[in-house]
């Protein structure tokens, strides 16, 4: 399973994360039709995927002369699990916040 800060760093920049979310959504692609649909050079996309690629959120495979590239459901996943184990946190947080927003108003 990829590093969680890396994985998180990887996906904390727009375009990476777009990348990704359009992986998800369409399946497989290749760098070319990344780069077709986006307002960002071949290099780019190329220097993304690699950042994509070393933090194990896409999978690369060679035919002939295309790279196509994959989300790893995997990575993703990790991801939500990590989201999850800190929901509760999150929502005691908030109620404990809402109590006191709630009493900081009654006393007005």
């Amino acid at each position: 399973m990829p590093a969680l800060p890396d994985v998180f760093a990887a996906l904390g920049e727009p375009t990476r994360f777009a990348i990704v979310e359009r992986l998800l959504r369409e399946g497989a692609l290749s760098a070319g039709e990344l780069q077709r649909t986006s307002a960002i050079s071949a290099p780019a996309v190329s220097r993304h995927l690699r950042v994509l690629h070393d933090a194990g959120l896409v999978e690369r495979r060679v035919e002939k002369q295309r790279r196509i590239y994959s989300a790893r459901p995997a990575a993703v996943e990790g991801v939500a699990a990590w989201a999850m184990s800190h929901r509760d946190f999150w929502q005691a947080s908030l109620a404990r916040l809402e109590r006191a927003l709630t009493e900081e108003m009654s006393r007005r």
